[in-house]
């Protein structure tokens, strides 16, 4: 008796072990190209976040092309853009939406097969280190014809192009773009018939394609966050859209608010064979977003609330922006109420960010420009300062952001009641700030551009600059400054 169950334990024993083994030999592993696609296969859709600033996105060939609406991405409109793939059970189909104001397109189809052997880029995703010194233009794509496919039920189009090149010049004008990599997407698109498309592997829910230029900066990265969530609002989808990266940029820090904002990720070349989608959207390149054209365009908009511009329509004024910042700050599952004001006892966050050597990107020897050259001397004494401060507890938020995970880094804008910094990409952070938040800009003599003053009115923020001869800040001069800012938030 005591024999058999020994036995029996020693069985158990061995079967638990069998089990255990196979339960983590099957773990997901973000570095593997199988289980990245199989994420992505059969990872659950995330619904959209309730946002205080939502507004509904419409296809209203009336919106004017010179108002913010439309500048902000509300005017693409339908019509024009359709492409006919003939009739049939389960024919494809794909069709854009233009806009006048930005001169570009959001494009999407259905029953699409993409061919990643046939997509010229490094893999991507890769630890950074892993890659050092690796040339820009292997991240970038380049598409054999029949890159992409989509299927047609009449076998008369079988091995044809999708669409020509008049089309590709109404919907996807190059402009001073020299590698339009979404034009070259769907220059790339063969039709194929029925018969010869075959896929054993399908993505079912709506996924969402991105050609990324820019993937270390983070004012750039945030105009490809906005593209690819304005493509997903104009084609009204129903909840957050799977994301593939059709390029081949490694992994950085970035990648944490891509994977907060959308459903999943994946690399295209992740996918180990053909791969077929049910539904497939293209987002327009970051350059041709309001964020990107706003620096360069003249364009008198200003930040609005959504309640006030629903009962009170104005051409000039935007909600679309702070929709936006909001989007970000629930994708990280932080409160989005638009009337976060701290409690009457609570501190004041004064966040100054800094500007930092780090390894960025393959190419990047780590060593920022001086763009503030007593930026410690500057921060040392608003701290001496605030902790003096006899009207009201004030914070100084030293923010290194390039030591701290995504989600921190938007919790201390969020909390911030004012933010300071050296003009810089890190500025662009301001995008999800709260409505009451104040702007306090340091701007060299090289440096003097409207980035962050814009992204500030766009969004209704307070903005104050301080204008140096060269890049020394006289320390007094800031305070002052700070101090008036503080006095008009009760301090």
């Amino acid at each position: 008796m005591k024999e058999s169950l020994k036995k029996l334990v020693v069985a158990l024993l061995a079967l638990n072990s069998i089990s255990l083994y196979l339960f983590f030999s099957f773990l997901p592993d973000h570095r593997s190209p199988f289980n990245s696609s199989t994420a992505l296969l059969y990872s659950p859709v995330k619904p959209w976040p309730i946002l205080p600033s939502y507004l509904p996105w419409s296809h209203n060939p009336n919106t004017r092309s010179n108002s913010c609406e439309a500048f902000f991405g509300n005017g693409f409109t339908k019509g024009g853009g359709q492409v006919l793939l003939g009739s049939g059970a389960g024919g494809g189909w794909f069709r854009c939406y233009y806009s006048e104001t930005l001169k570009t397109s959001v494009c999407e189809g259905g029953r699409i097969r993409m061919i990643p052997d046939k997509i010229d880029v490094s893999h991507g995703g890769e630890i950074l280190e892993s890659v050092i010194g690796r040339n820009e233009s292997q991240e970038v794509p380049d598409f054999e014809d029949g890159a992409f496919q989509i299927e047609v039920a009449d076998t008369s189009q079988n091995g044809k192009h999708m669409v020509d090149e008049g089309f590709l010049d109404k919907f996807f004008q190059k402009g001073e773009i020299v590698r339009h990599t979404v034009r070259d997407l769907i220059r790339s698109t063969r039709l194929v018939h029925a018969h010869e498309f075959v896929c054993s592997k399908w993505i079912e829910e709506p996924a969402i394609l991105v050609t990324r230029f820019e993937y270390a900066n983070l004012f750039h990265t945030v105009t490809e966050w906005y593209s690819a969530y304005v493509a997903s609002r104009v084609t009204g989808l129903p909840n957050r859209p799977h994301l593939v990266f059709v390029d081949g940029h490694c992994e950085g820090p970035l990648q944490e608010t891509w994977a907060a904002l959308f459903s999943s990720l994946t690399y295209a070349k992740n996918f180990t064979g053909p791969v077929c989608f049910r539904h497939a959207i293209l987002a327009p390149l970051g350059y041709e977003t309001a964020l990107f054209k706003g620096i360069t365009q003249t364009i008198d908009c200003s930040g609005a609330s959504a309640h006030d511009l629903l009962h009170n329509p104005n051409d000039n004024k935007t909600a679309r922006l702070s929709e936006f910042g909001e989007m970000i700050r629930a994708a990280f599952g932080f409160p989005v109420d638009r009337h976060h004001i701290p409690e009457p006892n609570s501190a004041h966050n004064i966040l100054f960010v800094r500007r930092e050597d780090y390894l960025a990107h393959p190419r990047h020897d780590g060593k920022v420009e001086s763009r503030l050259s007593n930026e410690q001397e500057v921060f040392d004494s608003i701290n001496i300062w605030a902790s003096n401060h006899s009207k009201c507890r004030l914070n100084v938020v030293n923010g290194l952001f390039a030591h701290m995970p995504m989600k921190e880094q938007v919790r201390a804008i969020q909390d911030a009641s004012v933010i300071v910094g050296a003009h810089g990409a890190g500025l662009t952070h301001i995008v999800y700030a709260t409505p009451k938040t104040v702007i306090l800009e340091i701007i060299s003599s090289d440096y003097r551009r409207g980035h962050f003053q814009l992204i500030a009115q766009w969004k209704g923020l307070g903005y104050h600059a301080i204008f140096l001869s060269g890049t020394h800040a006289r320390t007094p001069r800031v305070i002052y400054k700070l101090s008036n800012i503080l006095s008009g938030l009760g301090c």
